[in-house]
């Protein structure tokens, strides 16, 4: 039986440094952000969906999309936001049972589901299980200043387009406190598959 495991977090509490310790363990990680950069190529649906709603003033000069201007606009704007997530949304997801799939055709025991809104997006049926990384919010928000030079107030504006990484914790099978080294980090992560029979 394989499981499938659902890791999420919050911006800033280190979900990236712990998607990239399943390496380690040879478990293959599907990116929920990787997927959402694949489905708005080119040529895909999503693209041409939002091109139509945003029009052909948030491409590039080599008709890619301008990711930044983008995110600019919907993040002003929530009705465009909701615009936007209603295209990417379904087809991130569809993209991801497909991958997910291919996974438990080839007989892999473990693979893991990176989805940064699996809560806010009520995706924890795609699951077994979920592991939700903790940080606490002075070092997220100091972490976010540091990392992408925003302000503090850019820095909060990012953090509360999320759910509070306390509720998500509430909700877990597992957490992962990260507010400690990478070491400790890892530890805890090693322990969780241990007591899920994942490794041994």
């Amino acid at each position: 039986m394989s499981i499938i495991i659902g890791l999420t977090g919050s911006i800033a509490t280190g979900k990236s440094t712990v998607s990239l310790m399943f390496d380690d363990f040879n478990i293959p990680v599907i990116d929920a952000d990787k997927v959402a950069r694949e489905v708005v190529k080119p040529g895909e649906l999503a693209y041409k969906q939002i091109v139509n709603q945003f029009g052909h003033q948030i491409l590039r000069a080599d008709k890619t999309l301008n990711r930044e201007m983008l995110g600019q606009i919907v993040f002003a704007d929530e009705a465009k936001r909701d615009q936007l997530n209603k295209i990417i949304h379904p087809a991130v997801r569809e993209k991801i049972i497909e991958k997910r799939d291919a996974y438990l055709q080839a007989k892999a025991p473990c693979v893991v589901l990176d989805i940064p809104l699996l809560y806010e997006n009520n995706l924890t049926y795609l699951v077994d299980k979920t592991i939700v990384v903790y940080a606490d919010e002075d070092v997220q928000l100091r972490r976010l200043m540091e990392r992408n030079g925003y302000t503090e107030q850019e820095a909060n504006q990012r953090m509360q387009a999320q759910m509070p990484v306390k509720e998500k914790a509430k909700k877990a099978d597992a957490v992962i406190d990260n507010n400690g080294s990478k070491y400790k980090t890892y530890k805890q992560l090693e322990k969780i598959l241990m007591a899920w029979g994942v490794i041994t």
